[in-house]
């Protein structure tokens, strides 16, 4: 969020009088600190919560917020750089995997050694309890004390104090985030104890960019119906922008989605079964070796996501997004034809991770790029990409406990290979959809347009 809030400065750092992109500018300003201010109070709040219902609300805030800061960080990225986003969305990405990583690393020393099963679960009772763990829900040799309010805290070892300490903890790694943002709005000018005293320095870019004439000819070539960018940060709401649009229009933002839908759906179910996979039969991994599997993902698919910064310099976001269907469909299929090795499924999810870790960050560059930056792609791919994350790992993990281990495995290959069809379409409409022809003319009509916003 720091990153993405930072980077918003570019498109209102001219002296304007237009103030729609101004408006914008702190419509996303105010999100982004409402929402990461929210995350830190979340957090804090959460060892306080004693009843299911409590906790479930507060938790429902705090993804309120994420989704928020994910919609309007990718956005902003988006509509600030167009052709050029690419790398910076990669980058952003990169954190956001980071992140994840990083963060049970830092909750690790606070977590308690001791067995939360009652005394008399049996041994197979663990995985059966991660499993229900996921989808929410009661096994009678699992089940917890009370499936209505939360347990207490232990008085024995104060395992319970230590857990909360994590959670506090992270509300503070957190708290900057918002301070930061605060700043960028004074900066801005945008907060009503710092009224505009004067229009804030032009950076290099933009000053030659103010300075040098602009090519006649080329301004021609702009369609009148081009126009980059949300006007607002809600006008991809508005009605007016989706008259005398093609059908093609629509069905880029439904498979982009779709494929989103996949993908990022795969991702939640396999880091959230992999571990309940090892453990059971025919594989029967320790729970302690299991337990690296979901880490060794969540590794990867940073990785990936370092690795695809340089990458997306060079190589198409489309390109990038086959490679990436592609190689989750390949792997699912290795994973199932040796689902007897253990070897074959840490390499396995090495390479799921890698596969999957440029897919959001490609996916949107090229679905903006192909709508040339005029749809509500960001916001129809988030929340395409939220869903499949929902509603996949309620699904694989309802099949996992119906039909068994080895069903997980086919779950991979269907979702797949579902993202990959829908991929192809996405491809084919790509082809129909009438635009702007791709290459130089095209490079400079944007140009233009940005050179224009500019001198507004």
């Amino acid at each position: 969020v720091d990153g993405a809030g930072g980077v918003l400065t570019r498109r209102a750092a001219a002296p304007s009088t237009d103030l729609t992109p101004h408006c914008s500018l702190a419509q996303s300003l105010w999100a982004l600190f409402t929402s990461s201010l929210a995350i830190s109070l979340v957090f804090a709040t959460i060892p306080f919560c004693r009843d299911v219902e409590v906790l479930a609300s507060v938790m429902a805030l705090a993804g309120l917020a994420m989704g928020c800061i994910d919609t309007v960080a990718n956005m902003q990225l988006v509509r600030i750089y167009q052709k050029d986003s690419a790398v910076f969305l990669q980058v952003l990405h990169f954190f956001v995997g980071f992140g994840a990583l990083l963060s049970p690393l830092i909750a690790d020393p606070f977590l308690s050694e001791a067995n939360c099963l009652p005394a008399n679960s049996t041994a197979n009772a663990t995985s059966v309890f991660h499993a229900s763990r996921v989808l929410g829900r009661q096994h009678p040799e699992a089940q917890p004390r009370s499936n209505r309010t939360l347990p207490g805290l232990p008085s024995q070892d104060g395992a319970g104090t230590r857990v909360s300490y994590a959670f506090w903890i992270m509300a503070l790694i957190n708290l900057p985030v918002p301070l930061a943002v605060l700043h960028l709005l004074s900066k801005e000018r945008l907060l009503a104890c710092c009224p505009q005293r004067r229009p804030l320095l032009l950076s290099a870019d933009e000053l030659t960019l103010e300075t040098q004439p602009p090519e006649k000819e080329d301004a021609s070539s702009l369609s009148p119906k081009f126009h980059p960018g949300h006007e607002d940060l809600f006008s991809c709401c508005q009605r007016k922008n989706f008259r005398g649009v093609p059908s093609s229009f629509f069905a880029i933002h439904i498979t982009a989605a779709l494929v989103l839908f996949m993908t990022d759906g795969l991702t939640g179910a396999y880091s959230a079964f992999v571990y309940s996979y090892a453990v059971e039969k025919p594989l029967s991994v320790g729970h302690k070796v299991a337990g690296y599997l979901p880490s060794l993902f969540w590794g990867f698919i940073t990785l990936g996501r370092l690795i695809s910064i340089p990458v997306s310099s060079r190589v198409k976001p489309a390109t990038m997004v086959f490679i990436n269907v592609v190689g989750v469909v390949a792997t699912f299929l290795v994973l199932l034809v040796f689902s007897h090795n253990v070897v074959f499924l840490f390499v396995g999810t090495a390479s799921l991770g890698l596969s999957l870790s440029s897919t959001f960050p490609s996916m949107l560059a090229y679905t903006e790029d192909v709508l040339q930056y005029r749809g509500c792609a960001t916001t129809v791919l988030v929340t395409g990409a939220g869903i499949g994350e929902m509603v996949l790992q309620m699904l694989v993990g309802s099949i996992f406990q119906a039909q068994g281990s080895y069903s997980f495995l086919v779950c991979g290959v269907i979702f797949g290979g579902l993202a990959f069809t829908f991929y192809i379409l996405l491809l084919f409409f790509h082809r129909m959809h009438p635009g702007l022809s791709s290459g130089p003319t095209r490079d400079k009509a944007l140009g233009m347009e940005s050179l224009e916003s500019y001198q507004r």
